[in-house]
Order: structure tokens, then C-alpha cells, then sequence
């Protein structure tokens, strides 16, 4: 009988059938005699298939070797359909469904217009297979990612999405049924490296979304199988060319060599992630992401102040929903605009901000903001992140070197203003170290969010935001203290 596959096809197909068996069988330690002894099929049988020289392997031969190998019912219907796939001439395509799309955003992208397309183009083209992205909590990573994902989708990408189980979300999560979840969650926890998959009491989904790793999952880190999850996957994808994405992930805990293993099994896979920090691995693409642009007011009663910068778009967005009945008149939008730029342009930070439009009225809300703009940082409906953006912003700067939260907190102790720019300059006045030394530490402070270029002032500058401000002096005594970050940075020692 013929399969229908051309001799590639049928090569294909079998082969990922034999890795399949292979991983599963260097899991659990058996060598072929002992898995030809427990599912009585032949060494030689057991061998073909490995290889991939058994073009028709038998529905019965593979629930033997199934049950020689105690597989669960998730890896026993891969196994069987991995089969399947051969005998349709799929080479490892009809695993992934049509649905194989991005999660759904909750709100529309707003001034994120020539960042999504510059990463989307990136991954597409295959010009960047890792890219990083990283900013401030609440700036914006995930929607970006989520906007690149949806892009590449478009153009014919599988897009597997994994969300971290503490990450604040921004999507509806990919339905309950999607047959590649728990794969993905298991090539997630195999990225993690020995050690650090995350236990769980059952294998099922997580809390809030996403799925739980596989117990045996847990157990394969840093065991001699450690190739099972990139192999299963490049049995999932053969040949396609796909996204895998990786939001809200801790990128200390993830392991290079497994990403050089998952690489080498799937030459096709762009891998995207959203972060904190870098995870500073050869061929990773950084990609920065600053708060939405919002300059200063030439003029702030004038009309439509900063009316089309895409900080006040988003806002005015974000006040809509609150208040259904507001207009884009000047004075509206001149309020808006100002209070953008006291908020940094920082996309939580304005969605807070919008909530307080609940209890009272815009100029009333521009008020608070001139008069203590961390006043208004907390939420009031959306305790799930609003709220915690001034811990998750504290825990960041508590993972800054000492010299990096000295020198933030020496910044805001010399203001003039609200909101001053700081330059290159003023840096080394404040540390007392050389210019290279002063670029190294303000371009740390650039990645890790904490500060934002500006241009308000006709130069090109720095500016501490205010949710960065509100954390290293909190009114409610929590964050970073003035113990933890001195008001005074140390100059460098003399030579």
C-alpha cells in the first residue's frame, strides 16, 4: 500500500514518529530490549522506528510501545497522532489547528504604530530569531507583543502563547481546549533549565490562565531526556516556521542551552519575549520600550495642546470609558494633554489616572495631578494591576545595583521642577565618574525602565518618571526606602 507522501513526505513523518519514541524511551531510561521486552515488539521493530524506516507502522504496534513506555494520555494521543499525520501526508501539519492565534486583546493599540511594525517585520523576516523586550512595569510589553504576534499570524505564523503565572495580563486567555497549551507550557518550564520548572500539585491550568507544566515535566529537568519538549514540538510544528512567546517571563531563571537546543530543533521558530530585564545571551535583539510620548504643552490652555501625541490619544481613550459624554474640545484636550506629560506618558499610570474621572471631574483631576502625581497612581476598579504598579515598580528598583538607585534618588533630590531633564552632564557632576562610566550607568537606568529619554527642553535628556519617583519616596511608607536608597551618591575613588 502506498501512503500518498512523497519519499521526502514519508521520511519526514516517520522520522518525527522515531524521535518521538526515542525521547520518550531516554526518558524513563530504558534501552530497545528492555522497551521491546515490555511491549513485545521487537528489538529490530523498535530499532525501525527509531530510525525512521518503518513507513506504516501499525495502530496495534504503537499502543504496544505506548504501554511498554507507560505514557499518559497526552503523550500517548501525540504519539498516535504523529502516526495519523504520516499516513495523511501532513510531515508534522496537521498537529496544529487553524485556531493556533495570538491571545485576544482587552484594549486597542494606541501609539505603539511604528514599534509593532518594526518588530513585526523583524520576526518575520527571520532578521531577529530572539528578541527581548523590555521595559517599566505597566508600559505597554505585552499589547506591543501581543500587536507583532497578531501581525505575524496574519501572514501565515503559528503563534504559541505562554504567559507567565504572576505576569499581569492584557489579553483573554487562548481557550481551555487548545491542544498545543500544554506543549508550549512545557517547552516554557524546559527553557527554564534544571530545576526551575515550577512544580505543580496536578497536571491541568493555572490560576488566571495558562497552563500548568506536566509533572513529568518536572522531572525531566536536567535528566538525559532533556530534549523531549523541543522534539515534541518540532513533531507539532515539521517544517513551519512559527512564533513562540514568552510574556511576563524571569529571564534569570532561563537556560541559553536549552534555547540553543530548541533553536537547533526547530531552525524556524522566532522566539519573543517580554520582560523586566535582558536576558543577555548571544543573538538576543533588545528591544526597549519607553513610555508613550508625551512633550510638554507650549502652551497648556492653548487649543489642542498635544491634542495628536500618542500619550493623549490614549488617554482621552481611557477617559471615554469612564466618561462616555466627553468631547475633544480644546479644553478637554488641553487638560488632557497635561496631565500625560506629568504622567510621563506612562500607559498604567494614564489608565489609573482615567479611573479617578469616576469620582470627579477633569479639572478637578488635573488639580491632583499638578498638585502630587502619585496621588492618583492606584487604580480605583482595577485592583488586579492598577494597584500594584508602585510594588511591581519597588520591587524593581530594589534589584537595582546600589549605585543605580543612588544615583535616581540624588536625581530627584536636585530637581527644580516637577519634572526637570538631566543630561549626560549632570551625571557626572553627581557621581564624580568619568563620561564612559556615566553612559554605562544611564544606559542601565534606560533599560531597566526606570528612566525615559525627552526632548521637552530642545536637548536631548532624561527624565525620572513619576511612577519611579512615587516608588523611591511612597507616601504610605512602602517601596524603596530612604535607607535603601541614599540621597547622596558617592563619587568614584580616586586613581
Amino acid at each position: 500500500m502506498t501512503t500518498g507522501l512523497s519519499p521526502e513526505g514519508t521520511h519526514t513523518a516517520t522520522a518525527a514518529l522515531g524521535t518521538l519514541i526515542r525521547g520518550h524511551r531516554l526518558r524513563i531510561g530504558l534501552t530497545q530490549r528492555e522497551l521491546a521486552d515490555l511491549s513485545t515488539i521487537s528489538v529490530r521493530a523498535i530499532r525501525d522506528l527509531e530510525k525512521g524506516k518503518a513507513l506504516r507502522p501499525r495502530a496495534d504496534t504503537i499502543r504496544l510501545i505506548a504501554d511498554g513506555l507507560r505514557l499518559g494520555p497526552r503523550a500517548r494521543t501525540a504519539l498516535e497522532e504523529s502516526v495519523s499525520r504520516g499516513h495523511q501526508g501532513g510531515a508534522g501539519r496537521h498537529l496544529l489547528p487553524e485556531r493556533c492565534a495570538p491571545p485576544v486583546p482587552l484594549h486597542p493599540l494606541i501609539g505603539r504604530e511604528a514599534e509593532a511594525a518594526i518588530l513585526a517585520e523583524e520576526l518575520r523576516s527571520g532578521a531577529e530569531r530572539l528578541v527581548t523586550v523590555v521595559g517599566l512595569s505597566g508600559v505597554g510589553k505585552t499589547r506591543l507583543a501581543l500587536e507583532a504576534a497578531a501581525r505575524l499570524y496574519e501572514s501565515g505564523f503559528p503563534v504559541l502563547w505562554h504567559t507567565a503565572p504572576d505576569a499581569v495580563t492584557d489579553c483573554l486567555p487562548a481557550a481551555d481546549e487548545d491542544p498545543l497549551a500544554d506543549l508550549v507550557a512545557d517547552c516554557a518550564a524546559y527553557l527554564q533549565g534544571a530545576g526551575a520548572a515550577p512544580t505543580a500539585p496536578a497536571h491541568g491550568r493555572r490560576p488566571g490562565g495558562g497552563a500548568a507544566p506536566a509533572p513529568a515535566l518536572t522531572a525531566l529537568a536536567g535528566s538525559a531526556s532533556d530534549e523531549l519538549p523541543p522534539v515534541a514540538l518540532a513533531a507539532a510544528l515539521g517544517d513551519r516556521e512559527a512564533l513562540l512567546v514568552l510574556d511576563g517571563v524571569d529571564t534569570a531563571r532561563l537556560d541559553f542551552a536549552r534555547l540553543t537546543r530548541l533553536r537547533r530543533e526547530l531552525p524556524g521558530l522566532r522566539l519573543l519575549l517580554t520582560a523586566d530585564t535582558p536576558w543577555n545571551v548571544p543573538g538576543e535583539r533588545l528591544f526597549l520600550l519607553a513610555p508613550l510620548d508625551a512633550p510638554l504643552p507650549a502652551n497648556p490652555a492653548a487649543s489642542g495642546a498635544g491634542a495628536d501625541a500618542p500619550a493623549v490619544r490614549f488617554l482621552f481613550a481611557r477617559l471615554r470609558r469612564v466618561r462616555p459624554e466627553l468631547l475633544p474640545d480644546e479644553q478637554t484636550l488641553a487638560h488632557a494633554a497635561w496631565i500625560a506629560h506629568r504622567l510621563d506618558g506612562h500607559p498604567l499610570a494614564l489608565a489609573a489616572a482615567a479611573s479617578w474621572l469616576s469620582v470627579c471631574d477633569l479639572p478637578t483631576l488635573r488639580g491632583i495631578v499638578e498638585t502630587d502625581p502619585a496621588a492618583v497612581l492606584d487604580h480605583l476598579a482595577d485592583g488586579h494591576s492598577g494597584s500594584r504598579l508602585r510594588d511591581r515598580v519597588a520591587r524593581t528598583l530594589r534589584a537595582l545595583p546600589p549605585e543605580q538607585r543612588d544615583l535616581l534618588t540624588a536625581l530627584c533630590a536636585a530637581q527644580d521642577t516637577p519634572a526637570p531633564d538631566f543630561g549626560l552632564d549632570d551625571v557626572v557632576r553627581l557621581t564624580g565618574r568619568p563620561l564612559p562610566d556615566g553612559g554605562r550607568m544611564v544606559r542601565a537606568l534606560l533599560i531597566g525602565g526606570v528612566i525615559r529619554p525627552s526632548t521637552d527642553h530642545g536637548r536631548s535628556g532624561f527624565r525620572v518618571p513619576c511612577v519611579v519617583r512615587a516608588a523611591l519616596a511612597p507616601a504610605d511608607g512602602t517601596g524603596v526606602t530612604a535607607a535603601e536608597a541614599p540621597a547622596a551618591v558617592a563619587p568614584a575613588p580616586a586613581a
